[in-house]
């Protein structure tokens, strides 16, 4: 009897999409900032195989979760967890840092002027 195709998501492969989901980010905004190809990031949402273990820290790191997580989901996610797209965040003041110093200054600054702003108002 020929074996059925699996047809649904591996729990391991739809926690790593689900919390890239989470955290705003496409596979290719993942990719990017942990360094692999996009390619990898589907096949790891796509299979019940792990990233590789030099690759976990990152995703952990990106994702705002611990390692076990990513791997079995048995710990809870951190209380501490920010709301709202890290990832994205992140990716930005990447993209700030290549800019010319004069730039990031001006950035910063604003930024920063911002967040005091939000912060009297909350």
């Amino acid at each position: 009897m020929p074996r059925k195709l699996q047809r649904t998501r591996p729990k391991q492969g739809s926690r790593l999409a689900a919390l890239r989901r989470a955290a705003g980010l496409t596979q290719t905004e993942l990719a990017q900032l942990v360094g692999e190809p996009q390619q990898n990031i589907a096949f790891w949402e796509a299979s019940e195989k792990p990233p590789r273990s030099d690759v976990l820290p990152k995703l952990a790191r990106v994702l705002g979760v611990q390692i076990d997580h990513l791997l079995d989901g048995n710990t809870d996610l951190p209380k501490t967890r920010r709301a709202g797209p890290v990832g994205r965040v992140q990716k930005v003041f990447e993209e700030v840092a290549a800019l010319p110093r004069k730039q990031q200054e001006r950035i910063v600054e604003t930024v920063s002027a911002l967040v005091e702003q939000f912060k009297r108002r909350a």
